[in-house]
């Protein structure tokens, strides 16, 4: 396995293992089998074939779909550590 900073670019037009997946993105084979089964990542299976096709462009939906927006840096939230005041 490659040390994630030699990791390769995913490409949108070439096809992927489920192997080639899990090492892409750094995560278990078993992994990617469950988000094929959730069909969180689209995968071909043309007849006849026992493997399974995987698009690059597919890897990167998924990566679009389950991303993450991280919140304003230094917001607060209103009303926390304040204390009220008694009557």
């Amino acid at each position: 396995m490659t040390h994630h900073t030699e990791r390769s670019i995913i490409e949108p037009n070439r096809v992927y293992s489920r192997e080639e997946v899990a090492e892409v993105l750094n995560v278990s084979l078993s992994t990617v089998k469950r988000l094929i089964s959730s069909g969180q990542l689209r995968v071909s299976n043309p007849a006849g074939m026992r493997r399974v096709l995987i698009r690059g462009q597919h890897i990167l939906d998924l990566l679009d779909q389950t991303e993450v927006k991280s919140e304003k840096a230094g917001s607060a939230t209103p009303g926390k550590g304040k204390k009220k005041a008694s009557s």
